[in-house]
């Protein structure tokens, strides 16, 4: 809402220097659309709205996807499954998951937490 106000302030600005001669109705109508070509139309908008929404539940689809491994674990498969996720390999998710525990503490809880939210894979 903000950022519409403020365009129709520019736009008003604009219009009493065209009205007091200051502008020419070419430099005038440039101006204008160079204002409304940068914050973008209210249709843009919607449309940029509307894809960052598309982008954010296909993230949220992809997440759903993360599973537990049956196969490639040492404790609940957290870092197997993440291992199959991200591509990259479980040895490295064990060794994120160990730094994190020794140094921060926070390691342990994220490996419980995902261990029990975390649907493993069927």
């Amino acid at each position: 809402m903000a950022i519409n106000v403020n365009i129709a302030d520019d736009i008003q600005r604009l219009h009493e220097l065209h009205q007091s001669g200051a502008l020419t109705d070419a430099e005038f109508a440039q101006a204008k659309e160079k204002l409304l070509g940068q914050t973008g139309s209210g249709a843009s908008f919607n449309q940029t709205a509307s894809s960052s929404y598309a982008r954010d539940e296909d993230a949220i689809n992809q997440l759903n996807r993360f599973r537990r491994s049956k196969g490639d674990r040492w404790l609940g498969g957290i870092c197997g499954g993440l291992g199959k996720f991200t591509g990259l390999e479980s040895w490295i998710w064990r060794l994120i998951f160990v730094f994190f525990a020794m140094c921060v503490g926070t390691g342990m809880l994220a490996y419980l937490l995902a261990w029990i939210f975390v649907p493993e894979e069927e």
